[in-house]
């Protein structure tokens, strides 16, 4: 095709978006609530995104190791036959228990960390231990005191954190399995709660993006099919002279296109003014500051939106006008 017929076909479509402003002004003014919609729900993804990921890193697992102190409570255990070991005056051997030092407990670390989905482990000694349980009570050291009578009956532990809380059950499973380790704390019921969030967010999302998706698609197919109902005449025409398929259909994607770029853009606008307007007033409400910024979204989005633009136009326009073109395009021949 040559380019002075590119120039025209593309005047043309730009020619029809002006001609039939009113129908494209409310094209527009549909696809970009779309738009902002499908906007709206991928910004509110970002923050659950973000707040269940602050969850997450709360949601550690704590593992305790069968060190001295828990083959002290296990109480005096049955001698092995075949024992030479002297118990000590407590009556626990060195065989009794599984972790007899720090570099041990840090080797047991080391171990668990290269479990698949562990995110990080930290070794908590006895004593570390015993500082975060006063620091989490009332009267802190004076109470846990009276309470242990002086003793730290603690026993060192791993404390775990994760990548993907929708594997924390088997994880967990795998940590139980180790020989050295006795008890886990965690907290399975929120891990399930933060897996069934995601996965509701995300199911939600995709159902809102194809939804308006095909709403976007109607809009511009509806746009196309009156332009194209007002040039009826002069495709049949073109159609009479030996225009191709190809030819008659340019302007119409073209058209199509315009009016997605432009309620790209308008979206992308008005989007930035109501998430700001927003989060302004819920940092001020809530006082806090975990919120997605706009600017580390703002492409993304555009690039959403020009997609969705290009693509609701040309399938828009594509699929209206072969429709035609199939169906109409021979009443040229009735001219």
């Amino acid at each position: 095709m040559k380019m002075t017929s590119v120039k025209y076909l593309v005047g043309e479509g730009f020619k029809n978006t002006w001609v039939n402003r009113l129908m494209s002004i409310a094209s527009v003014g549909v696809l970009m609530a779309c738009m902002v919609i499908i906007g709206l729900a991928v910004l509110i993804t970002e923050n659950v995104n973000m707040a269940v990921g602050n969850l997450e890193k709360q949601n550690v697992v704590v593992a305790y190791m069968k060190d001295y102190n828990w083959a002290l409570l296990e109480g005096e255990p049955t001698p092995a036959e075949d024992s030479t070991e002297e118990p000590d005056e407590n009556g626990i051997r060195q065989s009794d228990f599984f972790i007899h030092n720090e570099e041990e407990a840090k080797a047991l670390c080391d171990q668990i960390a290269k479990i698949d989905n562990v995110a990080e482990v930290r070794f908590i000694s006895a004593e570390e231990g015993l500082k975060e349980l006063q620091a989490g009570m009332n009267d802190g050291k004076e109470q846990s005191e009276i309470i242990l009578d002086g003793d730290n009956p603690l026993s060192c532990s791993a404390e775990i954190k994760m990548n993907d809380m929708a594997l924390f059950a088997k994880t967990v499973e795998k940590i139980s399995a180790i020989d050295s380790i006795y008890e886990i704390q965690s907290q399975t019921d929120l891990a399930e709660t933060i897996t069934a969030i995601k996965n509701g967010i995300g199911i939600a999302g995709a159902w809102i993006i194809g939804i308006l998706m095909i709403i976007a698609l109607v809009i511009v197919s509806n746009t196309i099919r009156v332009t194209m109902y007002n040039r009826k005449l002069e495709i049949s025409i073109m159609k009479a002279v030996g225009a191709t398929d190809a030819f008659v259909r340019i302007p119409f994607i073209v058209e199509g296109v315009v009016i997605g770029l432009i309620s790209a853009l308008l979206a992308e606008g008005i989007l930035y003014f109501c998430y700001r307007v927003a989060t302004e007033t819920i940092i001020k409400t809530l006082n806090t500051t975990d919120i997605v910024k706009y600017g580390d979204m703002a492409w993304i989005l555009l690039a959403l939106f020009v997609g969705i633009g290009l693509f609701a136009g040309v399938i828009g326009s594509v699929i209206m006008i072969s429709k035609y073109l199939r169906k109409e395009g021979s009443e040229f021949a009735a001219i």
